[in-house]
C-alpha cells in the first residue's frame, strides 16, 4: 500500500507540474499577444479622440459663419466689424484667399468654449476660429455691406502654447493617420460666402460675382 501511495503522490506531483508549465506558456503568449495589438488599440483610440475633435471643430466653423450672417429680422450679426465679439475676419490676400497667413496668437480670434472655463491655450479641447475675407470690389475693411467670401480656419487652442503654426498648404489633418492630430495646422479649414447686409444671399452672391451687364434677380 505505501509503495501505491508513493506512486500516486508522484504521478499527483508530475501532473501539478505539467499544469504550473501550461500556465506558464499561456501567460507567455497573453502576454505576446497583448505586445502585438497594443499598438494598434493606443491608435485606435487616439484615431477616435482626433475624429471626434475634427466633428467639434467642424461646429465650430458653422457656428463662426452663422454668427457672421446678418439676421434676416434686424439685419445685424453677432459678430460684426468693431462689435463687442472678437474675430471678425480680416482682409486676405489679393492673390487666392487660402494664402492668407496664419494667426500670430489667439487674442483676436473667436473663441469657441468648449469646456466651460473660457479660453486658454493650454486647453484641448477649446478653440480658437480664424477668419479671412476677400471682395475686390470692396476698398474698405468693413466688407459687410456687399458681401464677401470667407475663409475658416479652426485652431486647437493649445495650438498657441509655444507652436510654431504651418501654412495650410504645406499639411492637412487626417484622421485616418494624424493619430492625436498635428496642433500645427487648423483641425478644419472651409470656405463660404457671407451675403451683404439686408440684400437676399443669392442677390448678395451673384451681384459680386456676374460679369458685363448681368441683372440678379
Amino acid at each position: 500500500m505505501s509503495e501505491q501511495k508513493q506512486h500516486q503522490n508522484l504521478s499527483q506531483s508530475r501532473d501539478d507540474g505539467y499544469t504550473i508549465i501550461e500556465s506558464l506558456v499561456a501567460m507567455i503568449v497573453v502576454s505576446v499577444l497583448m505586445i502585438a495589438i497594443a499598438p494598434v488599440m493606443a491608435f485606435s483610440v487616439a484615431t477616435r479622440v482626433q475624429a471626434r475633435r475634427v466633428e467639434l471643430a467642424t461646429q465650430a466653423a458653422r457656428a463662426y459663419i452663422d454668427a457672421l450672417k446678418p439676421n434676416p429680422r434686424t439685419g445685424d450679426a453677432a459678430i460684426k466689424f468693431g462689435g463687442s465679439i472678437p474675430g471678425f475676419p480680416t482682409p486676405g490676400p489679393t492673390g487666392d484667399l487660402a494664402d492668407a497667413p496664419v494667426p500670430k496668437n489667439g487674442t483676436t480670434l473667436y473663441c469657441v468654449d468648449m469646456d466651460g472655463e473660457g479660453c486658454s491655450a493650454t486647453s484641448s479641447k477649446d478653440f480658437y476660429v480664424q477668419g479671412a475675407w476677400k471682395n475686390t470690389d470692396v476698398t474698405t475693411s468693413d466688407p459687410t455691406s456687399k458681401g464677401y467670401q470667407l475663409l475658416v480656419r479652426v485652431y486647437r487652442a493649445d495650438s498657441f502654447a509655444g507652436v510654431t503654426l504651418r501654412p495650410p498648404k504645406d499639411a492637412k489633418q487626417s484622421v485616418v493617420g494624424s493619430g492625436l492630430g498635428d496642433k500645427t495646422i487648423p483641425v478644419v479649414e472651409m470656405s463660404t460666402e457671407i451675403p451683404a447686409t439686408g440684400i437676399p444671399s443669392h442677390k448678395s452672391i451673384c451681384n459680386r460675382l456676374k460679369t458685363g451687364t448681368t441683372v440678379c434677380p
